[in-house]
Parts: structure tokens; C-alpha cells; sequence
């Protein structure tokens, strides 16, 4: 399903956001994380008050006199749609909070906007230096949250978003939320991904076709992400990471935020592990998650993989003990080297381990059968 159903108000404001881009970049330089919300809150005429010193009034006046059928001419060239927070199929995460985005436009399937409900969605969010750790546990919750028929939302950048995404494809669609135009891939790299989301999901922002990213644009982003879910997981974020701003987002709107633990000497699980000392719900696999949006007791698919002879079970048992390579498997089982790397690559090929670039395997969260 396509089409534009957004009143002409709405589109407007869309266009005007793009138009102050450069402007607001330069006021949120300070704190983008706190200052995006505070603009995004006020009205056309305090936000150009508040971004532009000579011209806004021209700017305004400009966006103000574009045309309906312009605008709606441009989305559908692009081969977008639009709803805005008039339409009937409006996410109800985004009906309350007084900086909440006034239009969206999006690819993929526009229906599945509708079902795009706090109570069965999930954010999942973290670092983009990632680690093969949080690759794979942004992967595995991501796919069982969408195997138990929860919507998993992200901002499809590098690292952690981008497993979370591919995690939940496996079972189902997924919802991405850009910092600029749908319209274009962003990062470049994650294109195939872009189409399998167009496919199978929805890419959508408050920005129009051909929006390029700016600081303030990603903060803006992660504020409409957070209130589309019930729940905002962090996965891996260090101290200072972005990821860090969307929970706050998150709690700020009254959602709950959950995040997984790492190891207390990573750099890469700083901010995670302090969420979780601060309060935040610790979130271990996607039961932990499921339990909380859906309740203690709901039904969730167990996730198998293909039956293992005994070889392959004894191999898997000493990775998730924590012998994480061929030598150490070897020596821990006495077995020879040889037998064992092609245990380890039938075991990856399997989906029960992954391999980081320095040859350390880790235990998934896929279930062995029987």
C-alpha cells in the first residue's frame, strides 16, 4: 500500500525542518542530545526564531507558500509515502510528547504503520564499534523478539543496529527510523540491508526525499525511536555512546529501558553496565524482554538448530565454557586440531557459534534441538 495522506500543514513542517537543517546543526552543536528535542518541540514560527538571525522570516514564508500538489508530487517521484499525526494509522507512540514528529514518510509496505503499537514493539539499540559479543546478542534477542510476533525497531547504522535489524528478517519485518531522506541508503554500506528492510519492513523519517544527515538529525531519530516502543533495549554502548541518548529519550517518555551486561573491564559495555546499575532491566536473552512487554508466562518460540552427533555437542559445551578457540578446545578435550576446526566451522555454519576476526568463537543463543 502507498499513497500520501498527510494534510498539507504536516508536509510543510517536514519541509521546513530541511530547510533549517544547516541552522539547527549549528544551535545543537553543544548538546545535541538535549538541545534537538527542545527545538523540535516548538512551533514553525519559535523554531526559525530560534535558529535563523536575518532570513528566517523569508525561509518561512517560502515553505509556507509551497503547494500541496508540489509537495505530493515530490514524495511520490521519490516512490515514498506519508502520514502524518492526523492520519487514522498513526503510531500511538507518537500521539503524545510535545516534540513528537508531526510527519513521516517512508518505503516499504505504509500499512504495517499502523501496527506499529508501543505494546508490541521494541527498540534495540547500541554502538557502532561493536563487538563480536554484541553483534551476536543484538542478533539472536532482535530474532527471538521478532519471533514472538514483536515489531524490533532501530536506526540501521553500523554495529549494533544494523544485527538487530538483520536479526529480526529472520523471523519477521523490522521498522527503521533514518536521520535523513528514506530515500537514500544511509550508511551507503548497509544498501542490501536498506532493500531486505523495503522488502520486508518499513524505512521511514520525518524528513523529505533527499535530506542529507546532519549531528542533530540522528538525536531526532533516536527521540521518535524511543517513543515507538514500550521498551528501549541497549545492547553494547561504552560510556559516552550515543546509544546512551536514546535511553534517556526513552525514560524521559515514560518507557521503560532495559540493556545487556558485558564484561565489567570493556570499554564497550561501560554505559551499558551503568544503565543497568542505575536501574535500567537486565536484559540476558529476549525472554528477558518478551516477559516485560508481553508478560511473565507468554508463549515464545524456542529457537532450534539442526540436530549435533556427540562430537559436535562436546566441542560446543567447551565454547560455551569458555574455551573460545581451536587450541583451546583442543587441549581441553585432547582431541586433535584438525577434528576441531572442523567442528568449530560446522557449528558456525549451524548458527550455534560466531567467529570474531581474531579467531574467538562464542556461544549464540540458538537452542540445540531435542
Amino acid at each position: 500500500m502507498t499513497g500520501i495522506d498527510a494534510c498539507p500543514a504536516c508536509l510543510r513542517r517536514s519541509r521546513l525542518l530541511e530547510r533549517l537543517a544547516s541552522r539547527i546543526d549549528k544551535v545543537c552543536t553543544d548538546r545535541p542530545g538535549k538541545r534537538t528535542p527542545e527545538l523540535l518541540a516548538l512551533g514553525n514560527e519559535d523554531l526559525v526564531a530560534a535558529t535563523c538571525r536575518t532570513d528566517g522570516g523569508v525561509i518561512l514564508e517560502e515553505v509556507l507558500e509551497t503547494t500541496e500538489a508540489s509537495m505530493v508530487a515530490e514524495i511520490a517521484e521519490a516512490d515514498c509515502w506519508a502520514r502524518c499525526r492526523h492520519s487514522e494509522d498513526w503510531p500511538d507512540g507518537l500521539r503524545d510528547g510535545a516534540d513528537a514528529p508531526w510527519c513521516l514518510i517512508g518505503r516499504g509496505d505504509s500499512i504495517r504503520l499502523g501496527e506499529v503499537s508501543t505494546g508490541a514493539s521494541v527498540t534495540v539499540v547500541g554502538a557502532r564499534r561493536a563487538t563480536s559479543y554484541g553483534l551476536e546478542m543484538a542478533r539472536s534477542i532482535s530474532h527471538e523478539l521478532s519471533a514472538a510476533g514483536l515489531l524490533v525497531v532501530s536506526g540501521m547504522a553500523l554495529g549494533i543496529d544494523g544485527a538487530a535489524h538483520r536479526g529480526a528478517l529472520e523471523a519477521g519485518p523490522t521498522v527503521a527510523v533514518l536521520g535523513c531522506g528514506v530515500d537514500r541508503p544511509y550508511p551507503v554500506s548497509h544498501t542490501r540491508l536498506y532493500r531486505n528492510i523495503v522488502e520486508n519492513g518499513l524505512v521511514i523519517s520525518e524528513f523529505p526525499p533527499g535530506t542529507q544527515p546532519w549531528k542533530w538529525t540522528f538525536p531526532a531519530r533516536n527521540r521518535i525511536m524511543a517513543a515507538l516502543s514500550q521498551m528501549t533495549v541497549v545492547v553494547e554502548a561504552a560510556r559516552r555512546s550515543g546509544s546512551l541518548i536514546t535511553a534517556e529519550m526513552a525514560a524521559d517518555a515514560g518507557r521503560e529501558v532495559g540493556a545487556v551486561p558485558g564484561q565489567v573491564t570493556s570499554l564497550a559495555a561501560g554505559g551499558t553496565n551503568e544503565l543497568i546499575s542505575s536501574g535500567a532491566a537486565l536484559v540476558r536473552d529476549g525472554r528477558d524482554v518478551i516477559d516485560r512487554v508481553i508478560g511473565v508466562g507468554a508463549p515464545a518460540p524456542r529457537l532450534s538448530g539442526p540436530n549435533l552427533t556427540p562430537e559436535a555437542m562436546t566441542v560446543l559445551e567447551a565454547v560455551a565454557d569458555g574455551f573460545g578457540t581451536c587450541e583451546a578446545v583442543s587441549v581441553r578435550l585432547g582431541l586433535e586440531p584438525a577434528q576441531v576446526a572442523a567442528e568449530l566451522a560446522r557449528l558456525e555454519v549451524a548458527g550455534y557459534l560466531t567467529c570474531s576476526l581474531l579467531g574467538q568463537y562464542i556461544r549464540t543463543g540458538l537452542g540445540t534441538a531435542g
